[in-house]
């Protein structure tokens, strides 16, 4: 899988969010500067290039579409992120994680328990 560039990804979030748009809805969920309309509508086009959305035309316009959900984006992002800086190890990222954002026993703890809730939710 490709990786989006910082604009791409930004773009995409909306997109996700919307689950379908034009370029001006997605210009519009923009904060304040917005982008241009014509960079949006290139980013999208490259997009669509990579394969992360398919557009559909709708009147004068094009509807996008992702073809690829935030969590397969995530998941794959993560496992080279693993793979790439930790060799591999969950154990050794998760303390990189642990240590560089100081977090508490409790806040361990936490996590310890949502994520055997996500696990117990998957079975």
């Amino acid at each position: 899988m490709k990786q989006m560039t910082k604009a791409e990804e930004q773009v995409m979030q909306i997109l996700w969010d919307l689950k379908e748009s034009n370029v001006r809805s997605i210009v519009d969920r923009f904060d304040t500067p917005k982008p241009a309309y014509t960079t949006v509508a290139t980013v999208l086009k490259v997009l669509e290039k990579k394969g992360f959305v398919t557009k559909i035309p709708q009147g004068k316009t094009h509807l996008f579409l992702p073809q690829i959900t935030k969590e397969e984006y995530s998941g794959h992002q993560m496992g080279s992120l693993l793979k790439d800086y930790f060799n591999g190890s969950f154990s050794k990222m998760a303390s990189f994680f642990a240590k560089e954002n100081n977090l508490s026993i409790s806040d361990l703890e936490e996590m310890i328990e949502i994520t055997k809730k996500e696990i117990n939710k998957d079975k």
